[in-house]
Protein backbone atom coordinates (compact mmCIF):
# COMPACT_ATOMS: atom_id res chain seq x y z
CA UNK A 1 0.00 0.00 0.00
CA UNK A 2 1.32 3.72 -0.60
CA UNK A 3 2.17 5.74 1.89
CA UNK A 4 1.25 9.09 0.40
CA UNK A 5 -2.55 9.25 1.10
CA UNK A 6 -4.21 11.28 -1.67
CA UNK A 7 -7.02 13.97 -1.03
CA UNK A 8 -10.36 13.11 -1.23
CA UNK A 9 -12.67 13.71 -3.67
CA UNK A 10 -14.94 16.94 -3.10
CA UNK A 11 -17.67 18.54 -5.02
CA UNK A 12 -16.25 21.44 -6.76
CA UNK A 13 -19.71 23.64 -7.02
CA UNK A 14 -22.04 24.88 -5.20
CA UNK A 15 -24.39 23.69 -8.22
CA UNK A 16 -22.95 20.27 -8.07
CA UNK A 17 -23.89 20.41 -3.89
CA UNK A 18 -27.29 21.54 -3.72
CA UNK A 19 -28.11 18.65 -7.17
CA UNK A 20 -26.64 16.18 -4.90
CA UNK A 21 -28.53 17.08 -1.66
CA UNK A 22 -32.05 17.67 -3.73
CA UNK A 23 -31.06 14.18 -5.43
CA UNK A 24 -31.22 12.57 -2.23
CA UNK A 25 -33.75 14.15 -0.51
CA UNK A 26 -36.14 13.29 -3.34
CA UNK A 27 -34.93 9.49 -3.43
CA UNK A 28 -35.52 9.34 0.38
CA UNK A 29 -38.98 10.91 -0.01
CA UNK A 30 -39.76 8.08 -2.42
CA UNK A 31 -38.32 5.34 -0.20
CA UNK A 32 -40.54 6.44 2.99
CA UNK A 33 -43.53 7.66 0.29
CA UNK A 34 -43.43 4.13 -1.06
CA UNK A 35 -43.64 2.94 2.32
CA UNK A 36 -46.99 4.59 3.21
CA UNK A 37 -48.41 3.79 -0.25
CA UNK A 38 -48.24 0.38 0.33
CA UNK A 39 -49.04 -0.02 4.24
CA UNK A 40 -52.41 2.53 2.99
CA UNK A 41 -52.90 -0.72 0.85
CA UNK A 42 -52.46 -3.43 3.00
CA UNK A 43 -48.99 -4.39 1.97
CA UNK A 44 -47.24 -4.61 4.53
CA UNK A 45 -45.99 -8.12 3.10
CA UNK A 46 -43.94 -6.30 0.85
CA UNK A 47 -42.66 -3.70 2.81
CA UNK A 48 -41.17 -6.41 5.06
CA UNK A 49 -39.89 -7.91 2.65
CA UNK A 50 -38.18 -5.03 0.70
CA UNK A 51 -36.56 -4.27 4.27
CA UNK A 52 -35.29 -7.85 4.11
CA UNK A 53 -34.02 -7.85 1.15
CA UNK A 54 -32.24 -4.53 1.46
CA UNK A 55 -30.37 -5.63 5.01
CA UNK A 56 -29.25 -8.66 3.77
CA UNK A 57 -27.85 -7.93 -0.02
CA UNK A 58 -27.89 -4.11 -0.10
CA UNK A 59 -26.43 -3.71 3.35
CA UNK A 60 -23.47 -6.01 2.94
CA UNK A 61 -22.68 -4.95 -0.36
CA UNK A 62 -22.04 -1.32 0.77
CA UNK A 63 -19.98 -1.95 3.35
CA UNK A 64 -17.83 -3.97 1.37
CA UNK A 65 -17.27 -1.23 -1.07
CA UNK A 66 -17.19 1.28 1.80
CA UNK A 67 -13.87 -1.24 3.03
CA UNK A 68 -12.68 -1.34 -0.80
CA UNK A 69 -12.55 2.41 -1.10
CA UNK A 70 -10.77 2.86 2.12
CA UNK A 71 -8.16 0.04 1.64
CA UNK A 72 -7.47 1.37 -2.51
CA UNK A 73 -7.64 4.85 -1.18
CA UNK A 74 -9.70 5.46 -4.26
CA UNK A 75 -13.17 6.25 -5.56
CA UNK A 76 -15.95 2.84 -5.87
CA UNK A 77 -14.87 2.61 -9.56
CA UNK A 78 -11.04 3.22 -9.27
CA UNK A 79 -10.56 0.71 -5.86
CA UNK A 80 -10.73 -3.10 -7.65
CA UNK A 81 -8.21 -1.49 -10.63
CA UNK A 82 -5.97 -0.45 -8.29
CA UNK A 83 -6.09 -3.71 -5.64
CA UNK A 84 -5.91 -5.76 -8.25
CA UNK A 85 -2.54 -4.53 -9.89
CA UNK A 86 -1.78 -4.80 -13.30
CA UNK A 87 -1.48 -8.32 -14.99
Amino acid sequence: MDSKISPREQLTSKLGFILAAAGSAVGLGNLWGLAYRVSQGRGAAFVLLYILIVLIVCLPVFVAEMALGRNATASTLLAPVKLAGKN
